[in-house]
């Protein structure tokens, strides 16, 4: 009911704003062109004395509309271009500004390059078309903050898993399988993966997307009920690929640094016919790397060819294929101890696998359709499917108990995983005014059908006690032996697929939905103060291997947002969410999981500074997430290496996150942020869990990330970066204290930058040090065998090591 009254509202909201407005008709358009006439698609045009922004679209076009009459100050900005200002001062009904040249900053790379790419590269104005919504960041009821390619870059980082959450407040990564995808937290809980705006997140996956693909990383915060793919009430992240430009250029990249680490990377763009109207991008990667344990290793190839062809001045198709193939040794890096966690008496270099054990291979296929039609100067229809075909053919193992002296009985088990998704979306995305109101409005739906299937048996007899060890002198942690005989490991059967295999487990899931969706932004007093209204209705369906598994769920999920500008500069917002996200899998007992259902009530301030040089964002937030997904804290729900999770009643998480972005002073850039996160259990099926600390959270989480380039002189060029993170307070397991070591890191870097070369030398753990643990958790003793005791598991980072690359942009 309350619902409907909310909506009910609208019309006697917008009537009452109407009557007190005077209606105007005026508008301001045109085209952005380059030198050679062709247009300039996703530009940036901003009105500066009223702070309203729009873009342009795919021909160049750009129109303000339900203007006064008055002197309007223009500014623009585009990839590859100079910034561009102008006055227009608005008489007649139309003011039409017609083709506006703007100049290509390659005529003068040497200068583009040392001085005019970091605020512009670093600091985003607007968020993805795969977000939907055509609102400024600076004017959005939510924190979203976006990684770029130019930064990721800089950092030398070769894939999401290679510390990208650096760069965002409160988001964290817990190690695991490390070679196979990211578990990254924010908020109190475990985020989705979203590629190109769709939720593709999987039982054990997606998989880990390499750098060579990536366009940009875009971390949502909070439920973000305007996506039509549901998100989490943490926030989720979206990861969106490189897409054609219509700009001719390319770069190729080349790296090598400690632990055999050898890369090469080329992203080619440009147009496959002289009219413009077929275009192209083709990112490929190759990369060899060792890691810093003994024996293990991961090999990748990445490539991702995109298409675009432009049917008509108003429609274009893209089809998109991402092809990642991987091959390793193990797919985590644990290490084992009686003692406790970062046990200084194991050397850094532990590996727990060993070199007889078949290595894994991993092969993950994408495909993307989108179709975009613009159907008139105010709507846009855009409709995307997308297809994953993800497999992995591997072996895994794990202890089977611990003994005070550090010996660990290992198991030897298949880890075969297939998955099979498929996605649809259709929205319709336009303007309309009532009186002086302008809406913005997003209507649409979303359909997602995900299937897993996972085949992870032992392969080695079970023993008297029930376990089913390697027939070996057990791995001591402190004197490691490797070198198991061949004829014991035995050569693993796959004449019957993986679906056939895993149907006599629990590792079957199927998870289907579709989705329903509608928001309208309403902007009121000449666009200062906007309200979001938005409905969502999810259908999820569970099919699982018995009926208890098997579960059909139904929902509404409103959302309320309130922005206000104060200044074309600055703005204040306040967000009142819900989520509903359907969880696919099953417990321990082969039971589905219920969905997530979280409330977020969230406040905030940000504002530009120095011109839109740089952008800070204060934000506070609380989170009831029911249903909540944890690691099982059971140490005996644990089978060859793989973990299960189980369901918690309900965590609350509360805290503020500061972050700032941008060009500080001319030279000096800066990524720094801030989290204060308090998640706790507010409610259990046991008692005795309430009020402990949400497992693997960070109570406080702390990062900077400075690049100072020399601006005049003999150097002029040479630049140095510096970064520490830190997570404090940290937890793992069933606790009410935190119990898990601080994390404080710290990185420094050389470069240098020279017209269309760029040389770069980063040292990570520059301090070297041998405690920076990503993940642990505590095992119990076996019962059954004498002489077990409790043991220790966790996941610690490399020591110093280097990283070298060589840039050069064609």
């Amino acid at each position: 009911m309350n619902k409907t009254l909310s909506f009910l509202a609208i019309p006697m909201i917008s009537s009452i704003f109407s009557v007190a407005q005077a209606q105007s008709k005026l508008k301001i358009d045109g085209i952005l062109v380059n030198e050679k006439s062709e247009p300039i698609s996703g530009a940036t045009i901003k009105l500066s004395n009223t702070g309203v922004t729009t873009s342009t679209d795919s021909e160049g076009h750009f129109i303000f509309d339900r203007l006064s009459a008055k002197t309007y100050s223009l500014e623009i900005k585009a990839f590859g271009y100079g910034k561009h200002f102008m006055e227009v001062t608005v008489k007649d009904e139309e003011t039409h500004l017609g083709p506006i040249i703007m100049k290509d900053q390659s005529e003068s790379i040497d200068e583009v390059a040392v001085y005019g790419k970091y605020y512009e590269h670093y600091k985003f104005d607007s968020i993805s078309g795969s977000l939907r919504l055509k609102t400024p960041i600076l004017e959005l009821p939510q924190n979203i903050q976006v990684i770029s390619s130019d930064l990721m870059a800089d950092q030398q980082v070769f894939d999401i898993v290679d510390g990208i959450t650096r760069n965002i407040s409160g988001a964290t990564r817990q190690g695991h399988w490390d070679n196979q995808y990211a578990n990254i937290r924010m908020r109190g809980s475990k985020i989705p993966a979203f590629r190109n705006g769709m939720n593709i997140e999987a039982s054990w996956g997606p998989t880990a997307e390499d750098a060579s693909m990536i366009e940009r990383i875009e971390f949502v915060k909070g439920p973000a009920g305007f996506m039509l793919a549901n998100g989490e009430p943490g926030g989720f992240y979206n990861v969106v690929t490189k897409k054609p430009t219509g700009n001719t250029k390319g770069s190729a990249t080349f790296n090598m640094g400690s632990f055999s680490t050898y890369r090469a990377a080329v992203d080619f763009d440009g147009k496959l016919s002289k009219d413009g109207k077929l275009l192209y991008r083709l990112n490929m990667a190759a990369q060899q790397k060792d890691y810093f344990t003994k024996y293990n290793y991961s090999n990748r190839v990445v490539i991702a060819p995109v298409v675009t062809y432009k049917l008509d001045s108003l429609t274009n198709l893209t089809f998109e294929y991402t092809y990642q193939g991987s091959t390793y040794l193990a797919n985590g890096n644990y290490t084992f101890s009686p003692k406790g966690f970062a046990d200084s008496d194991i050397s850094n270099d532990f590996f727990y696998g060993d070199p007889s054990m078949e290595p894994g291979k991993l092969r993950d296929h994408s495909a993307y359709i989108y179709l975009d039609r613009k159907l008139n100067d105010r709507w846009k229809l855009h409709a995307q499917m997308a297809y994953f075909n993800f497999d992995m053919k591997a072996t895994s193992t794990w202890l089977t108990y611990m003994t005070a002296k550090g010996d660990m009985p290992r198991t030897y088990s298949i880890a075969d995983e297939h998955g099979e998704n498929r996605f649809g979306q259709i929205s319709l995305n336009g303007e309309e005014y009532t009186g002086s109101v302008r809406h913005r409005i997003l209507v649409g739906a979303d359909y997602g059908n995900k299937k897993f299937w996972g085949d992870f048996r032992d392969l080695m007899p079970k023993d008297s006690t029930g376990f089913a060890p390697i027939p070996l002198t057990p791995l001591n942690v402190y004197n490691p032996v490797y070198g198991i005989p061949g004829n014991l490991l035995p050569t693993v059967d796959r004449s019957k697929s993986v679906k056939v295999r895993a149907g006599g487990s629990n590792y079957v899931t199927s998870t289907n939905y579709i989705s329903f969706y509608a928001h309208d932004e309403m902007a009121f007093l000449e666009e200062k103060l906007r309200l979001s209204l938005g409905l969502r209705y999810t259908i999820n369906e569970v099919v699982g291997k018995t009926a208890v598994s098997d579960r059909t769920d139904k929902a509404f999920t409103p959302r309320v947002g309130l922005s206000y500008s104060i200044n074309k500069s600055t703005s204040i917002y306040g967000l009142f969410d819900q989520s509903f996200v359907p969880v696919a899998g099953t417990d321990w007992e082969g039971n589905a999981f219920k969905p997530v259902r979280g409330v977020d009530l969230e406040a905030g301030v940000k504002k530009e500074w120095m011109g839109g040089k740089w952008i800070s964002t204060l934000s506070a937030y609380t989170i009831a997430r029911k249903n909540a997904l944890v690691a099982d804290p059971d140490p005996s729900h644990v089978v060859n290496g793989v973990s299960f999770q189980a369901q918690l009643g309900e965590t609350r998480s509360k805290g503020i996150e500061f972050d700032i972005t941008g060009e500080i002073l001319r030279g000096l850039n800066v990524n720094a942020n801030y989290a204060l996160t308090d998640s706790k259990i507010s409610k259990d099926t046991k008692e005795e869990n309430v009020g402990n600390i949400t497992p693997n959270t960070a109570k406080h989480t702390a990062n900077a990330w400075l690049s100072y380039r020399l601006q005049q002189g003999v150097l002029k060029g040479v630049g140095f970066v510096g970064s520490v993170q830190g997570m404090f307070d940290r937890a793992v397991g069933t606790t009410k204290e935190s119990n898990f070591k601080n994390y404080l890191r710290t990185d420094g870097g050389i470069s240098y930058q020279k017209g269309k070369y760029n040389i770069s030398l980063m040292v990570n753990n520059l301090l070297d040090n041998r405690k920076l643990l990503t993940a642990g958790s505590t095992g119990a003793a076996n019962a059954k065998i004498a002489g077990s005791v409790n043991y220790y598991s966790y996941i610690v980072e490399a020591r110093r090591n280097f990283r070298m690359g060589i840039t050069y942009k064609f």
